[in-house]
């Protein structure tokens, strides 16, 4: 259907004011320098699996997360290689977990290890190893996982995401077999709003991402879309502010740590951005804001006439060519001069 949002010769220079919350860096500082706690391990672990793939080899990862409790994921790598390999680090869609072992295997494929990230408390797992959100249990929510803590940032649900997503990141930056110059991270919609937090949280000069893939993503520009998105999860916030008529300044000053806009503003890892005009469950202006914020080199796919799917298959094409020139040392984006 015709998009309901801006055009997209606006959207191209769309830059809306978005004032950066009170002490967001110092925020994210004391947060990722927490010690972990409640006795839990301290290093990630890799079982390996047999998922009966003769060309892949997969591990079933746990790894210390926020508060050092474990996050799960499937690790893959090629069989038989020997020398360190470029990494994709991959985050999931809104309610999706990490699901089989032999489901992903396109990055492995391509001669990539690939680690995919369990979403905390979102999705399942056939292995029956899931990540729970142990933290959860703020009162005032509505069913879903946008509105889960958002009395403050300290209790916020993606204030655990995000640090999961960063230490999976530097598990596998320090991973024996994994060339911690060649890492990227990726995802879809809501993995893709992760991404591009991580890609801010782990900014350089020192180790993190090599490039950042954000696909139609969530996250970005939450007061928009929360105004104009007319369907879930951004819904998820209007319903809680229909019940809590008092209480949208906090609501939305809690979101804005956490708005991908704004790490997109600390990023500076090549980054390559899809989004789709017609979207109506990540609409296009919110995407496009993160993509103009951006302040690492970047290149755009914009998919006209698709919807929140974006480009699906055509761009996974298009990100495997990405990922090979950015690896090669081949330029991948355009710098932000802005």
């Amino acid at each position: 259907m015709p998009s309901a949002d801006l055009p997209l010769e606006e959207c191209l220079t769309y830059r809306p004011g978005l004032p950066l919350p009170d002490g967001f860096d110092a925020f994210w500082s004391s947060t990722l320098s927490e010690a972990p706690h409640d006795g839990v391990p301290d290093k990630p672990r890799y079982r390996p699996v047999d998922c009966g793939l003769t060309q892949v080899r997969t591990y079933d990862v746990s790894i210390p997360g926020y508060g050092g409790r474990p996050v799960r994921g499937w690790l893959h790598m090629p069989a038989g290689a020997t020398e360190p390999l470029g990494c994709v680090v991959e985050f999931l869609g809104y309610g999706r977990g990490r699901g089989l072992a032999h489901e992903q295997l396109m990055w492995a494929c391509a001669g990539y290890a690939h680690l995919i990230m369990d979403t905390r408390g979102q999705g399942w797992s056939a292995a029956g190893g899931v990540t729970a959100d142990t933290d959860a249990g703020a009162a005032g929510t509505v069913p879903g996982f946008v509105t889960r803590g958002i009395e403050s940032p300290e209790t916020y649900y993606y204030r655990r995401v995000f640090t999961d997503a960063v230490r999976c990141v530097e598990a596998m930056l320090e991973h024996p077999e994994v060339d911690p110059a060649r890492i990227v991270v990726t995802g879809f919609s809501q993995g893709g709003g992760i991404a591009l937090a991580v890609a801010g949280l782990l900014p350089g000069p020192g180790p993190g991402p090599a490039g950042v893939m954000p696909d139609v993503p969530f996250l970005c520009n939450i007061l928009r879309a929360a105004r104009i998105a007319g369907v879930a999860p951004y819904t998820e916030i209007t319903d809680y502010l229909r019940l809590h008529r008092d209480r949208t300044a906090s609501a939305f000053r809690t979101l804005s740590y956490f708005d991908a806009a704004h790490h997109a503003t600390r990023a500076t890892a090549p980054a390559l951005f899809s989004i789709a005009m017609t979207d109506e469950i990540c609409p296009p202006s919110t995407c496009f804001t993160a993509y103009n914020r951006y302040a690492g080199p970047k290149d755009v796919r914009v998919y006209e006439f698709n919807g929140h799917e974006g480009g699906a298959e055509h761009h996974r094409a298009e990100q495997l060519a990405w990922v090979r020139s950015l690896f090669s040392g081949r330029p991948t984006g355009r710098a932000d001069r802005s």
